[in-house]
Order: structure tokens, then sequence, then C-alpha cells
């Protein structure tokens, strides 16, 4: 396929389908597509790559690295949007068991009574709906789509009958009629005009079904219209010792809601549960913490991006669905606007699967591409270190690594109190940085209140000791913890730098005096004390924590984080080489964001 690099547009590098008419179109696909057979595509690129074969390449490079990066994003989001509720769905689904329990324990009549239209005469407690009210905490609708979509599909593996009703399924103009309708159709799998309840007793009945529950998922009662929501319960508490049937319903904003939309007689026939799911704000920083964070797909945003996509979240949107498509607005954008990206598709299979035979000849190729189109400051930083290509651009793997890791620990450190998405975007301040040398002459960093020295670790230093700054609240929160706490930080911490030995030296060192202070030590403990003390610090900024120091482990633990910031929390736009996989481009993203119809 042959393709000059200028004729395709950002809406057929990814063609996703606008804001406003997807909400969960989130598959990257192309109209574009690699050649047949990846053998032959690198065989015109093979041994030695011309400049004329790798620019003709260009675009489809960049195409095939979004792909790979993209769908590790997308999949990472996912994974953790369900693991989040898996402990809430693990809940609702046993109290599906235990009610269900409960209803076929007063006795299922028979097929002819259960099927009849008229009601039983039977004890009032028998006739109690089971009712589980799931807390969403005011996430958003579309998120509330997919969180019961995801609840539907847990029950469903477990044996159960689910259908999912819409709040769009009780408007006034549908009535009774149109949920019944929906109900029916989502439990036979067939379209009936008729909203009798008595043909779903006997599909009930007649096929084999009665060994499991009913379930009758309701995605939000308070966008339901009242009265036919009142209806509706009420004509399943008349069935529910026919047909064992179960309902949930999303409440949005307080567990209280259903006394203020159902009248009291309705209200009586609830026998209600409670269950809670994460918060937007606990859901956000899941997703952060999965897609740029944990796993490094060398894409990232820049920290205009990062505001702009936090105030969009916070003040407009507030849907994960919108900032995970805004991720991929992001991520389809930098792909096709910036030369240097095909690098980060590289970088990150070499993660995956390494370089073996052609592909490290191809990576030569790119590395070689790669070197004519970095940035000014990328060149004169090569000039200065006398390494390959491919070291400097691991390098820049590294250190994006460590700075992922960094920004944990101090969310680790402010967890409950402190937001990961501010961290985020405060630790990806570049002006933060930089301001600090450019104001060397006034003796003042802006904003910081503090002397600015033109060392450059203690210019990073002034970075962490902003004012009011999200990074120095969590700092001071390591003073302030107990000992539980703070050893359960530590134990997060060593997970969190094992691969930064300098950091995990210094953590392993910090648990070993908290079991000492704690009388828990063991020998091995001591002797492992005792070789890292001696170990040489390659680093000057580290100062030693002596286990005879006086000071309490809790501001030991507080200058080591101190010094991780110090040392690895360089904004990733300050970094050689970051044009390769960081979005910062704000004005384009808003441009395609708020206005769909600029693709």
């Amino acid at each position: 396929m042959e393709m000059a690099v200028n004729s395709v547009s950002p809406s057929e590098f990814d063609s996703s389908t606008p804001p406003e008419s997807s909400e969960k179109n989130l598959q990257p696909f192309f109209i574009l597509h690699k050649a047949s057979s990846r053998s032959s595509h690198r065989r015109r690129i093979h041994l030695s790559p011309s400049k004329s074969v790798i620019k003709t390449d260009d675009l489809l490079l960049r195409m095939e690295a979004f792909q790979s990066v993209w769908s590790e994003i997308h999949s990472a989001s996912k994974d953790v949007l369900r693991d989040i509720n898996t402990s809430a769905f693990n809940d609702i689904y046993h109290w599906v068991r235990q009610s269900f329990h409960a209803i076929t324990s007063y006795g299922m009549p028979g097929f002819g009574q259960a099927t009849r239209s008229f009601p039983l005469l039977t004890h009032a407690t028998s006739k109690q709906l089971f009712t589980g009210l799931v807390l969403t905490k005011n996430m958003e609708f579309v998120d509330d789509l997919l969180t019961f979509e995801e609840l539907g599909l847990c029950l469903k593996s477990h044996g159960c009958h689910v259908a999912n009703l819409s709040s769009t399924d009780f408007s006034a103009k549908n009535g009774i009629g149109g949920c019944l309708r929906s109900l029916l159709r989502q439990f036979l799998m067939v379209s009936l005009d008729a909203a009798d309840m008595s043909i779903l007793a006997s599909w009930y009945r007649e096929q084999g079904n009665y060994n499991s529950p009913l379930i009758v998922i309701v995605d939000d009662m308070e966008r339901c219209c009242p009265s036919i929501l009142s209806v509706f319960i009420l004509t399943l508490s008349e069935w529910v010792v026919k047909i064992p049937i179960i309902l949930i319903m999303g409440v949005a904003t307080t567990l209280d809601a259903p006394r203020n939309i159902l009248p009291s007689n309705v209200l009586q026939q609830l026998c209600p549960c409670k269950f809670v799911l994460g918060s937007p704000a606990e859901r956000m920083d899941a997703v952060l913490e999965a897609a740029l964070l944990r796993q490094c797909s060398m894409f990232c945003i820049g920290h205009k991006v990062a505001v702009f996509l936090r105030n969009y979240f916070l003040n407009q949107d507030g849907t994960v669905t919108s900032f995970i498509r805004a991720l991929k607005i992001a991520c389809a954008q930098h792909f096709y606007m910036e030369p240097l990206s095909f690098m980060a598709g590289a970088l990150f299979e070499e993660d995956n699967q390494g370089f073996q035979g052609e592909r490290n000849v191809l990576l030569e190729g790119m590395l070689k591409y790669a070197s004519e189109l970095s940035s000014p400051d990328s060149d004169t930083r090569a000039e200065q270190i006398d390494t390959t290509l491919t070291c400097r651009l691991r390098e820049l793997k590294r250190l994006q690594k460590c700075w992922s890791s960094i920004v944990l620990c101090l969310y680790e450190a402010g967890k409950h109190k402190i937001r990961l998405l501010d961290i985020f975007c405060e630790a990806l301040d570049p002006e933060a940085y930089n301001s600090v040398a450019s104001d060397n002459h006034t003796g003042l960093g802006k904003g910081f209140g503090i002397s600015t020295p033109s060392d450059p670790s203690m210019r990073q230093q002034c970075f962490t000791m902003r004012k009011g700054g999200f990074i120095c609240q969590a700092i001071q929160k390591v003073r302030l913890l107990p000992e539980a706490s703070l050893s359960q930080l530590l134990k997060s911490w060593e997970n969190l730098t094992v691969d930064i030995y300098e950091i995990h030296d210094k953590v392993k060192e910090l648990q070993s005096m908290v079991k000492l202070e704690e009388g828990r030590i063991s020998k091995e403990d001591l002797t492992d004390i005792c070789i890292l003390c001696s170990n040489d610090r390659r680093h000057a900024s580290w100062r030693r924590l002596n286990i005879e120091s006086s000071k309490r482990i809790n501001e030991k633990a507080a200058s080591l984080i101190d010094c991780m910031v110090r040392d690895f929390l360089r904004p990733i736009e300050c970094l050689p080489f970051h044009e390769i996989g960081c979005f910062r481009n704000v004005e384009k993203l808003q441009l395609v964001y708020t206005s769909p119809g600029a693709w």
C-alpha cells in the first residue's frame, strides 16, 4: 500500500464517532490498514532502509504505533473499571442468592396458580419485593449505563436471568405497558405486543428457568417518571409470590431518594438493601493510574492538556467515559501530528516482546530517521552525551517510569485526602520547575515564597515546597501518619520503587528501622541495615538515614519522599525527546473535543 503522508486527515487516522453521537464507541479503528503481510512490509524497508522509504512509511508506522499504544491504554482502563466494581458486584450477588432463597422458602405455587393473572392470597410480607439500592454517588448517566451493564453481565455469569431497563423505559409517554414490554422482550428474547406478566410466569415455569432468580435492573430511579415507576413496583410485588423477581435500582444522589420519589404504599412493598459504588473521583483516579501511570505505554499528556481534562471532568461533563474518549482523541492527534511519535510504539513493543531479527534492522532505520527529526533541545543534549540514540530513548523511558512511580508514591502518601488527578497535574507543570531558573536573578521563585538557589537539585527542592501545592500536602501528611499507617505506606513504596534501586534501598532501610523501633526486628534485618548503611550512594543529594539518629521515623520518611521528588519528578515536558510520546497541543484537543464538526 503506497500512500503519501499528507493524504490522510485526523478523521481518517482515528475515525471514531463524535462525542455527542456515541458514548461507548471507544475502540480504535482506521480507514487505512496495515499491509496484508507484515513480513512483506518489513522486506520493503529491510537491511538499509533509505530516508525516502522511511518517510513514505512514516504514517503507516505511526498508525501501527497508535493502534498498539491505544489498545493497551483502553484495555487497562476497562480492566480497572471492572475491578473497581468487583467487590460491590460480589456483595450484590450474595444478596441476590439470599433473597432468592428467602422468596422460594415461602413455597412456590403450582403452574396453574402461578400463570393466572389474579393475585394469590398470601401473607403481606411474602409480597415484599427484595430491592437493592445501588448508590452511584452522582455518577453521570453514561457511566451509569456502563456500570449497570457490567452488573447485569456479572449476574448473568452466575446463572441469573437479567433484564436491564433504562430510565427512559419509565416515561409517561410509554406508560406502564412500555416498561413491561421491554422487560418481557429482554427475558423472553422476543418482541411482544401484550404487556402481560402471566407470559413471563409461563416462560419461567415451562422452560426450566425456575432454579434461578429473575433480576430487573433500573439504571437510575431518579430519572424515571415517579407514577410509572410506582405502578411497576406494585405490579412486581403482586407477582413476586409466583415468580422470584428481585429489583435493583441505581440511585445517583442519596439512599433516601426513594422516600422523596415513591408514595408510602409503594415503599411498604420494598424490602431494601443498600450498596455503594466507588465515586466518580475514585473511578477517575483508578483509570488515570491504570492507563497512564501503572503501565508504560510511552504515551502521556502535557500539563495544559491534563488541566483541561481535569477541569472539563469536574466542571462540565463529569463522566469517566468522556475522559477515556478524550484520551483517545489526544492519542490519535499525537500520533497523527508528531513525526517522532512512531518511536513510542517501538519503545512500547520493546517492553512487550523485544526486538529480534528484522525488527532490529527496522528499529535502526527508525532511529536514524528519528535523529533527523528530533527537536533542537534534543539535538543539543545529544551533542553533550556520548551515547547512541537508542540509549537516550531508553533513558527517556526509564525516567518516565521513575516519574510515574514517584507520582504514585505521593498519591499513596496523600491517599483519602488528595486526589491522584491533582497530584498528576501538579507534577506535570513545567512552569513550576522552569520559573525557578528564569527568576534566579530576583532571588525568588514565582509562587514559591522561598529563596531560589541556582543549584538544579535545590531548584527541584523549591518545586516540592510550592505553597499550598498538593505535593507539599502529601509530604506533610507523611509527617503526621501513625506508626501502623507509616508501615503500610512504606510497604507500598517498596512495591512501587522496585525498579529504582536508589530509592528502593532507602525504603528497605526505613522499614527495618520501623521494625527495630517496634521491637520486632530479626538478626537478618539487622544485618541488612548494616549492609544498607555501608553501601556507597551514587547521588550526592541522598542524606544518610542513620539508625542512631534521634529524628522521628516520620521525618525520615518525609525526607525520603522529598528526595524522591527532588531527584526523579522532573516534569516530562522538560525531558529530552519528550516529543515522542507527550501530547501537549491543548488548543487542538479543545477544538476537536468541544467542536466535533472540526473533524
